[in-house]
């Protein structure tokens, strides 16, 4: 069984900084990709940034300049830097991992999410 936990949420004023954790652990032979969503209330899940397994990122446009994930491999842990938050940055952000458990195949897990709360 694979788990991803997610960590480092909080309460921020706008403009603070916030750096989100989420560590994979369990039956892991790789991880491929990994990702951040997020999900404000009455609103959809929507990806906030990805990395590939070769360090490769790309960000959604609302958080270009702001935000930097990177990933320890060694740890099988991404990270999600989030800096000069904004209110709108208020939302439930999960981690998104594509893992093969056994060298076969890769499967997709999400994390429990984590609530970042940006006050104005």
């Amino acid at each position: 069984q694979v788990q991803l936990v997610e960590s480092g949420g909080g309460l921020v004023q706008a403009g603070g900084s916030l750096r989100l954790s989420c560590a994979a652990s369990g039956s892991i032979f790789s991880i491929k990709d990994m990702r951040w969503f997020r999900q404000a209330p009455g609103k959809q899940r929507e990806l906030v940034a990805f990395i590939s397994s070769g360090g490769s990122t790309n960000l959604a446009d609302s958080v270009k300049g702001r935000f930097i994930i990177s990933r320890d491999n060694t740890k099988n842990t991404v990270y999600l830097q989030m800096t000069s938050l904004k209110p709108e940055d208020t939302a439930v952000y999960y981690c998104n991992a594509d893992v093969s458990p056994a060298g076969t195949g890769y499967l997709n897990y999400w994390g429990q999410g984590t609530q970042v709360t940006v006050s104005s």
